[in-house]
């Protein structure tokens, strides 16, 4: 016998659940381990292929390493930071619209919650709901018009603290040989590789896709940055690797 949950239980207690997608987090630790793996690890490849010397190819692995960190960190910051000011830009517009025309901006949620699927009876006693409270009809019309949710902005400072973090754990990964005493350009190379098929299939946790074809698909963007810088350095190099 299936049992039936109380009513007006939350089913989120229940029967699923959703994570927090509003903090920044994921997308900026995601960018930035991938873009540390790649791009340390086909910095190391073009230097390496050009023929420098192990501790050429470690001293620029950690200098790409804490320069990319940084970058990445500030420009998280400033895109979230910017992105964040351009919907309380949209927000104050939509109470400005909301004190000029308040009945036109209402007959505009009637139509939107139309769409939505309400009947028109319905839609109008839920518009007139909603633009009881201005402010609250003002946030409404943003989460309709643009798809955004005014009060679930993610966080500039922990988008730029997981890239950076996320950056620099991942340039470090074709740096563990060196760091172990190896000193195989191959063996880094193919550290970071496996560096990549493991963050992809982490990746892939979060979004409940396939981990093997969420690997593969990191691994196989990996090899072609590698495989260009590694012919660059080869072409423009000064000795034998």
């Amino acid at each position: 016998m299936i049992s039936t949950p109380l009513k007006g239980a939350d089913p989120h207690e229940y029967d699923h659940s959703h994570p927090d997608l509003s903090g920044g987090w994921l997308r900026a630790s995601v960018f930035g381990a991938m873009d540390g793996l790649v791009s340390n690890i086909a910095l190391i490849a073009g230097i390496g292929a050009a023929g420098a010397s192990p501790q050429t190819v470690v001293l620029t692995g950690a200098a790409g390493l804490v320069a990319g960190a940084f970058s990445m960190a500030l420009g998280e910051y400033a895109s979230v930071k910017t992105s964040n000011e351009q919907v309380d830009s949209e927000l104050e517009i939509e109470r400005q619209a909301h004190a000029r025309n308040p009945q036109g901006e209402e007959n505009e949620l009637v139509l939107n919650f139309i769409e939505m699927g309400m009947t028109e009876k319905t839609a109008q006693f839920a518009a007139s709901e909603v633009h009881q409270n201005s402010e609250q009809a003002a946030r409404i019309h943003i989460t309709q018009e643009l798809g955004v949710d005014p009060d679930s902005k993610p966080s500039p400072w922990i988008a730029a603290m997981s890239s950076f973090a996320m950056f620099a754990a991942g340039a470090f990964i074709p740096l563990i040989p060196y760091a172990l005493g190896f000193e195989s350009l191959w063996l880094g190379l193919a550290t970071g590789g496996v560096g990549l098929l493991v963050a992809g299939g982490i990746a892939a946790r979060f979004t409940r896709k396939s981990w093997w074809k969420s690997a593969v698909r990191q691994l196989f963007f990996g090899a072609i940055a590698v495989s260009a810088t590694y012919l660059v350095g080869s072409l423009l190099g000064v000795g034998g690797a």
